[in-house]
């Protein structure tokens, strides 16, 4: 009865609902600093790796396929959308990534990137996460979107398996920047705060992207290819660094794997 009503919905609203999802397991993931004030670097590692593996993953299953299957369709070359589309979205990435101040954790105020604020650090340790969650709430509205085209490579199932993904790479994502915000010596209350708002840009972005292609629906592919090419800039350029700081590269290497494995899964079976 459930699955009957979220079918029916406009995709624009079901792109709202998941985003939602996301949102609200990054925050179940930043509730974490309740319980716990550190976490072990191993451990720190293997999330960033499983995240980045479900990024990885979601980008050709979710995202990219669908492209090339929908250029096909259209008739034009499928490689024109998919290259423009995926060179488009890390471009985007790269000069948001050069204008939003930030900072990566474990480096030093002296290191922050983007344009030269007085902000603290802790906002702009949330800003390195806020700026990579733009891409994810983008991918599954788009997704969602892609339903009014009615086109056999786009399905619900499919956009629910990359909400899915997303929402779980998002619960250690969450704990992963409110629990080192703690260790900087910020209340539980603030760390929980400051780890949920992280993720709260997804719907908005979820939102845009969904309605974005419903409008203009010939850029439904080049849209797919853009947050896919967003995503894939993020994972190199941030998650799979951060992840390879410690010697122990392991760890790190193999929650890439796991995530890859359990986005692929997801996106197979459902979609």
């Amino acid at each position: 009865m459930v699955v009957e009503w979220f079918a029916g919905l406009n995709p624009v609203t079901q792109a709202f609902l998941a985003t939602l999802f996301t949102w609200f397991l990054t925050a179940l993931g930043a509730g974490m600093v309740f319980f716990f004030k550190t976490i072990k670097r191993k451990i720190l590692d293997g999330m960033l790796g499983f995240a980045a593996g479900v990024m990885i993953a979601a980008s050709f299953w979710s995202l990219l396929a669908p492209a090339i299957e929908m250029a096909e369709n259209s008739g034009i070359p499928s490689w024109i959308p998919a290259t423009t589309g995926f060179l488009s979205g890390a471009l985007f990435l790269w000069l948001a990534d050069k204008i939003m101040p930030h900072l990566h954790m474990g480096n030093s105020m002296a290191e922050a990137e983007g344009i030269k604020t007085s902000w603290q650090r802790s906002v702009l340790l949330v800003l390195a996460i806020t700026l990579h969650n733009i891409p994810e709430g983008l991918a599954v509205g788009v997704a969602f979107g892609a339903l009014s085209a009615d086109l056999p490579s786009a399905s619900l199932a499919g956009a629910v398996a990359l909400a899915l993904g997303i929402g779980i790479q998002n619960f250690p994502e969450g704990a992963a920047v409110s629990v080192p915000l703690r260790r900087e010596g910020l209340s539980r209350l603030k760390s929980f705060w400051y780890g949920q708002m992280s993720g709260i840009v997804e719907p908005v972005a979820g939102v845009v992207g969904a309605a974005l292609v419903m409008v203009m629906k010939p850029v439904l592919p080049y849209a797919l290819s853009f947050a896919a090419g967003a995503m894939i800039f993020v994972v190199v350029e941030e998650l799979i660094p951060e992840a390879q700081m410690d010697k122990d590269t392991d760890v790190a290497s193999l929650g890439a794997i796991v995530g890859f494995a359990v986005m692929m899964t997801l996106d197979v079976a459902l979609g």
